[in-house]
């Protein structure tokens, strides 16, 4: 994990990582197959290793599914620098790997379910939060495409402003008006009120 994090996809070598192990090139490709195969794993276990939605205090999951939503992004620099390592693969793969890689992560994102998605929009579900007109699948997903999206420019922006746009005016809002908006919007959307 740590030398795709630092090096990036492209720019890993599979020699190189063996080196670093005091291992045959060989035998990372015996067991991983290629470097993709390697790199999935690394992604697989880098997710595996971080917080998912319904990790949070009692307190803050009493509050309900938008209650979770605003904690896991008023907290997502504190995620992102707890997970360092874990957290670029994850946008790594996310943003920074080809089409078959991507599609083998929705593969292991939908089966595995590793950051509880599925179970938080049950809850708000089952707490009346979310609309019940609308196949919890198809919410999952809203979630994962726009949340995920989301919480990562809030995270990198600054350092990838061609890959996550902040605003057209060049406004500086503080991150938390942010998140505020993007609630009521995601809100509108997905909730019940």
């Amino acid at each position: 994990m740590r030398y795709f994090a630092e090096q990036g996809y492209e720019a890993a070598r599979v020699g190189d990582i063996a080196a670093e192990l005091g291992i045959a090139k060989g035998s990372v490709f015996q067991h991983f197959g290629s470097k993709d195969g390697l790199f999935m794993e690394a992604y697989k276990e880098a997710v595996r290793a971080l917080p998912g939605y319904l990790d949070v205090p009692d307190d803050v999951k009493q509050d309900g599914f938008f209650a979770i939503l605003r904690h896991r992004l008023e907290n997502a620099a504190r995620l992102r620098d707890h997970y360092e390592v874990q957290y670029k693969v994850m946008v790594l793969g996310n943003y920074g790997s080809d089409m078959n890689i991507k599609k083998r992560i929705g593969r292991f994102l939908q089966q595995g379910d590793p950051l509880q998605l599925n179970a938080f929009v049950q809850l708000g579900v089952e707490r009346g939060e979310l609309r019940h007109d609308v196949d919890p699948e198809l919410i999952a997903s809203i979630i994962e495409t726009t949340v995920e999206r989301f919480q990562d420019a809030l995270n990198m922006g600054d350092s990838h402003p061609d890959l996550f746009h902040h605003t057209s005016n060049g406004d500086a809002r503080r991150p938390t008006e942010r998140i505020n908006e993007f609630i009521l919007v995601l809100r509108g959307a997905i909730g019940t009120s």
